[in-house]
């Protein structure tokens, strides 16, 4: 069995070859986890030791079903589904229907996919966790305060990634699994653009602290990367 929560154990994260994923890698190895790290393609720069690169294109069903065959019988602690994608022309005029499903196939199917394909995994594991990356721009009552983002599919994507965590909590609760949908905050990444405000680096602290000391009384809760409750 892994070692309790929030002592080092083996963590999964999706989307880790750039941005919020990568320097979650980061982190969590220089703590002591061992990490495996997905991404389409390894980082010129390649990771830090302790992580071990596994390649995986979350947009591919395949992909994730042959990732799961490579890591049958390893126990995973804490599945973060965190890779996503935006739509190439956000607004009503530029919408098209098969980029707007292409968001919602990366950033909603993906992650149920994983904890799918992973159960296995984290059935082996103690106290795991399964971590979905969402966003405040997915909230029903929060997600237009202060906040102009025109991209349909990705808010949509994420409003149905919210109701995937909490069906996943009804689900997977007879395993104890604790599912979590987590807002990182507006995080200065290539996606994230040019006007972000938060660090890539105070986000993933927040949210390993987060993780690490969520109980399966929080399983299906949608919290900031600093530990606040948001607004379905």
């Amino acid at each position: 069995m892994a070692a309790e929560r929030g002592q080092p154990g083996t963590v999964l994260i999706t989307g880790a070859g750039r941005g919020l994923g990568r320097e979650l890698a980061r982190q969590y190895a220089r703590t002591g986890w061992h990490v495996i790290a997905c991404g389409r393609a390894l980082p010129a720069d390649g990771f830090e030791t302790g992580v071990e690169f596994q390649p995986l294109d979350v947009a591919d069903p395949a992909s994730i079903h042959v990732l799961a065959e490579r890591l049958a019988g390893r126990p995973i602690s804490v599945l973060v589904n965190n890779a996503a994608v935006r739509s190439p022309a956000p607004g009503l005029d530029a919408l098209e229907a098969k980029a707007f499903l292409d968001v919602i196939g990366a950033n909603t199917l993906a992650p149920i996919l994983m904890a799918k394909a992973l159960l296995p995994n984290l059935r082996l594991a103690a106290r795991p966790v399964v971590a979905n990356i969402s966003s405040r721009a997915g909230s029903m009552t929060e997600g237009l305060l202060d906040d102009d983002d025109d991209d349909y599919a990705y808010r949509c994507s994420k409003a149905a990634l919210n109701m995937a965590t909490v069906q996943l909590t009804r689900d997977l609760q007879v395993d104890e699994i604790v599912v979590l949908a987590l807002h990182p905050g507006w995080v200065k990444t290539d996606m994230g653009g040019p006007k972000a405000v938060l660090p890539a680096a105070k986000s993933a602290q927040g949210l390993r602290h987060v993780i690490d000391r969520a109980s399966i009384v929080e399983s299906g809760s949608f919290l900031t990367f600093d530990g606040k409750r948001v607004g379905w």
